[in-house]
């Protein structure tokens, strides 16, 4: 896989040129993609050390109006933007860091997708607003916060547009102990894998990796080409030594409005 060329390609189909999500929309202003709707913020900027100033308070002229305010809204900031000051600028202008996390890829066709479960544990797709409960209460008892913004998020997601998330859950008995998903990003490449957790009592027993190879099927029978993950450092280890290439890192700047 050239590294160099998927990113392009990352950059370009996902962040620069996206499609907006059902309901949501796209605007191209001043250097900057801002997504709004169940997710709000800016995806791509193609900026440089003269205006990116204007372009921040651009955004947070945005954020402080009407439609703006009252929303959670991100600055997805990579690596690789520019200028190299970026982050710094946005922390400056009230933004706030959360943790970084690596961007990673892989080719489906080079992933293994041999479905591997503990003994007891089986794979369940769900669907709808079911679906959604369940992945939203396993997200809570494995990461141990509140998962009341993502429910919304996706409740609204499954009325609006069914066709742009996989969900999967991993049962021990009548017990969910790890749930996962997979977006589907139309006009591109690309599938997004989120979440992924597993409650601590079932940890390192292969549900994650599982949970992967799961979705790489789906991806490969909707003729996905790629996978990206943004890999928390718990996450990474497993995903290189499944066949996930770093490309970058990417750092959620938060600010409400």
């Amino acid at each position: 896989m050239d590294m160099d060329e998927v990113l392009g390609k990352f950059d370009a189909q996902v962040r620069r040129d996206a499609v907006p999500e059902a309901g949501g929309r796209v605007d191209r202003v001043g250097g900057v993609v801002r997504h709004v709707g169940g997710w709000t913020g800016v995806l791509w900027s193609g900026l440089d050390e003269e205006g990116a100033d204007a372009a921040i308070a651009g955004e947070l002229g945005w954020l402080a109006s009407a439609e703006g305010r009252g929303r959670e809204y991100e600055w997805k900031l990579y690596a690789h933007d520019r200028p190299a000051d970026l982050g710094e600028r946005l922390a400056r202008a009230g933004f706030t860091a959360e943790e970084p996390e690596t961007l990673m890829v892989a080719e489906v066709a080079a992933l293994d997708k041999e479905l591997r479960t503990p003994e007891g544990v089986r794979l369940e797709v769900v669907t709808g607003t079911e679906g959604v409960e369940v992945l939203t209460r396993v997200h809570e008892a494995a990461f141990g916060r509140s998962a009341a913004s993502l429910r919304e998020q996706l409740l609204d997601q499954v009325a609006r547009s069914p066709e742009s998330i996989r969900m999967v859950v991993a049962a021990a008995g009548d017990e969910p102990v790890s749930a996962a998903r997979m977006e589907i990003y139309p006009g591109t490449e690309f599938a997004g894998l989120w979440g992924g957790g597993t409650v601590p009592r079932w940890r390192g027993r292969g549900i994650y990796r599982a949970l992967i190879a799961h979705r790489a099927r789906t991806a490969e029978e909707l003729g996905v080409r790629y996978l990206q993950v943004d890999a928390a450092e718990t996450s990474r280890p497993i995903l290189e030594r499944l066949g996930f290439a770093a490309l970058s890192v990417t750092t959620p700047y938060l600010k409400q409005g």
